[in-house]
């Protein structure tokens, strides 16, 4: 019988991925303030985009994170412990061959990153430098989004903030190392960044160890089997095209921003790290939701997936609230603190109280989220996204020439309102699918 869903354990998992993902900010801190003391511009520049478009690349991959948690769970509910163990070896290999893959077209690549973001000839040839050295470590950096995605499912947040611990606290000290010690500049925070994302997923592999000593990690038959292997891809390819179209509307979102002015760019880049700031608090709750609706899926057990999904929604619920009146009384003084330019600072204020109201709209979207990756149903996630991007597209056609900048900020919490929305009616057949007949095993 599985263990009650209370408010204790939904915190025991929620609490460790709020806690890892504040060293996120702080590691982009450190590479920046390092590199800035070398007293040059071009060494920041070229951190800052050799790092962007490594990134950009490596996010890509996030489908492994959240299709691997939602195959694990549902494995995990079912009693597939055969299952769970082929589960992590099939992450690994495609973790392994994704990584191979970006390492032997590093070239093609880094022209393509340049062409689209072009540079000084100075800050081009040290990105480079930057880049070519953390090519290296790309299976390690995209294993650990199989390794976080497998011990999520298993509700061991606790070892997914010791992998993030490990990565994010070896890099900063690496850096200061280096760079500042041993005066390696830009290639020194590479190096940095190389042998963290090794260590980090060295660590997570540690903590998987149990799933080794299950002989199915190793079951080829069973790890190479065509109908498991078909819907892992099935899942990774629905959540990889969710996730691009996201991708599109927060890029796009720059984009249409610029053509106001530099200030009203820098106004909003400000603005956006205040649902940043969300995201992070909202993800501890979304990922406790991913394995309680995975799980409950996996046992067939409707009350429990409905429980899962209220309990952790009521605390994202909460959190956004909290944050909405934190935006609202101290928005002021955080803008303050992220801008010292006061032109920013006054245009930045303009558009504050669409940062109050943005926790409050996207809650929804963010908890639906996590509700249907526990459950697998990337379906319902890339369908849900492309009515969402499409009802964005028209928001920012009617609505900028209208209203602005304002008009901008409308669009997209109407797309995160969209989001929410559309989710919110495939719901119920999600819980109809916890009355139908358990998988084999």
């Amino acid at each position: 019988m599985a263990d009650p869903i209370t408010h204790a354990r939904v915190l025991r998992i929620a609490l460790p991925i709020v806690l890892s993902n504040a060293t996120i900010p702080l590691l982009a801190a450190v590479d920046t303030g390092v590199v800035g003391q070398l007293g040059e511009a071009a060494p920041i520049g070229a951190v800052a985009l050799g790092g962007i478009t490594l990134t950009a690349i490596y996010w890509m991959f996030g489908f492994l994170r959240m299709g691997t948690t939602g195959l694990t769970a549902n494995a995990i509910g079912a009693g597939q412990v055969g299952e769970v163990a082929a589960l992590l070896t099939r992450a690994l290999i495609i973790a392994a061959v994704a990584g191979v893959a970006l390492i032997a077209l590093q070239i093609p690549i880094f022209w393509a990153g340049f062409e689209l973001s072009p540079a000084s000839d100075e800050v081009e040839s040290l990105a480079r430098q930057y880049m070519g050295i953390r090519i290296w470590s790309a299976p390690a950096a995209i294993g650990v989004f199989g390794l976080t995605g497998w011990l999520i499912a298993q509700e061991r947040t606790g070892a997914v903030l010791v992998v993030q611990l490990v990565m994010n606290g070896m890099n900063m000290a690496l850096d200061v190392l280096f760079v500042l010690g041993f005066d390696w500049g830009v290639p020194g925070v590479g190096l940095a960044t190389f042998l963290s994302e090794w260590s980090g997923f060295l660590v997570g592999l540690w903590l998987c160890r149990a799933a080794f000593n299950v002989p199915a990690w190793r079951d080829w038959p069973r790890v190479f089997d065509r109908v498991r292997l078909m819907r892992m891809a099935v899942v990774n390819r629905d959540i990889l095209l969710r996730s691009l179209m996201l991708e599109i509307i927060l890029v796009s979102f720059v984009y249409f921003g610029a053509d106001f002015g530099d200030v009203q760019l820098a106004a909003n880049q400000v603005l956006t790290q205040f649902m940043f700031i969300t995201a992070y608090a909202m993800d501890g709750f979304a990922f406790a939701a991913e394995a309680f609706v995975g799980q409950a899926l996996g046992r067939r057990d409707r009350a429990a997936l409905r429980r899962g999904a209220v309990m952790t929604s009521v605390w994202g619920a909460a959190i956004c609230v909290a944050l909405a009146l934190v935006f609202w009384i101290a928005g002021g003084w955080i803008v303050d603190l992220m801008a010292k330019d006061e032109g920013v600072q006054a245009a930045a204020r303009v558009y504050l109280p669409w940062m109050v109201l943005a926790p409050i709209v996207g809650c929804a979207s963010w908890m639906f989220d996590g509700i249907f990756i526990g459950a697998a149903r990337s379906k319902d996630m890339r369908n849900m996204m492309a009515v969402s991007f499409v009802i964005y597209c028209i928001a920012v056609w009617a609505l900028i020439p209208i209203y602005g900048n304002h008009g901008l900020w409308m669009a997209l919490l109407i797309s995160f309102l969209a989001r929410g929305v559309t989710l919110g009616l495939r719901y119920p057949a999600l819980e109809a699918e916890a009355d139908a007949p358990p998988d084999a095993a």
